[in-house]
């Protein structure tokens, strides 16, 4: 299980003077050591997601007379219970984590700055009803609460991801409000007010691509945090249902056999931490070059 409940970044991060001279250069984060090994692991789950379904073999196939084989040159991973090829599974699991957690960070990244960046901006009393709202959002316990709805409601991909936003969205909105907060008082936003602009464009075009590197490490975090979540869920029956190739499913379904035959539930877990893994080092990479 993963705690979704979880401090801000806004106070670890230091925010990068604004750019004038108009030119794009890789972010430092991605050239330090973690920030590579998570862009490689990442970007090579992605790249499996994107084209597995054109060179592995049906993740569906049974066959009954093949269960629980240990690996083998037919079957490098081995079989699972029901005589399905594990690395097939395995592969083709990616596709669903790479569905939730992206899509569930995405929609939490935009109500989080949205609401984040309108408290940080307006302050008084709008900063008071927005972060009172995420403080008590923030006080439930997430992922029982999610257990509950996801028990009362269809468990579904779209409700899952919508679960998963609502819950990270407190965490994103005061991370950004936090950043705001330090950079509205800057010369540039204080031109801009000068010259008339209303506060969205003074936030959009101003502010928000200044806290870029707190968006992209905050953004990293939850997506890590949104795997990790999903396929919690998924192990407990309340994400992806039979005969999807889910990993948390996949290892809740094989975790009765691990005596037996471990293989069956070994690579799915092995897969799940690269992710995992691969996001949260990415995090610390983007984490570390923002402090240089």
């Amino acid at each position: 299980m993963t705690a979704i409940q979880d401090p801000g970044l806004s106070d670890k991060i230091e925010l990068a003077p604004p750019r004038t001279d108009g030119r794009w250069t890789l972010p430092s984060g991605l050239r330090t050591p973690s920030g590579i090994a998570g862009s490689v692991l990442l970007l090579t789950w992605l790249i499996i997601a994107l084209t597995s379904s054109l060179w592995v073999p049906d993740p569906y196939a049974t066959d009954a007379l093949a269960t629980l084989k240990a690996p083998s040159p037919a079957h490098p991973f081995g079989t699972d219970s029901l005589g399905r090829d594990v690395m097939a599974r395995t592969l083709a699991g990616a596709s669903s984590s790479l569905v939730v957690g992206p899509a569930a960070t995405l929609l939490a990244m935009a109500g989080g700055a949205l609401f984040g960046g309108l408290a940080g901006y307006l302050g008084g009393l709008a900063d008071e009803v927005i972060m009172r709202i995420a403080d008590l959002l923030l006080a439930f316990p997430a992922l029982i609460i999610a257990i509950i709805l996801l028990g009362l409601l269809r468990s579904d991909l779209i409700t899952l991801i919508l679960l998963l936003a609502m819950f990270f969205m407190p965490l994103v909105a005061r991370t950004v409000r936090g950043a705001v907060a330090s950079v509205k008082s800057q010369e540039f936003v204080e031109a801009a007010r000068l010259r008339g602009e209303g506060a969205p464009y003074i936030l959009i075009t101003e502010i928000l691509p200044n806290i870029s590197g707190v968006l992209v490490v905050e953004a990293t975090v939850r997506l890590s945090s949104a795997i990790v979540t999903s396929a919690s869920l998924s192990f407990i029956g309340l994400g992806a249902q039979p005969p999807s190739p889910d990993w948390g499913l996949t290892i809740a379904t094989e975790a009765p056999y691990l005596t037996i035959a471990w293989w069956s539930a070994l690579a799915p877990s092995l897969a799940l931490g690269s992710l995992v893994a691969g996001a949260a080092l990415l995090a610390e990479g983007l984490r570390e070059g923002s402090e240089r």
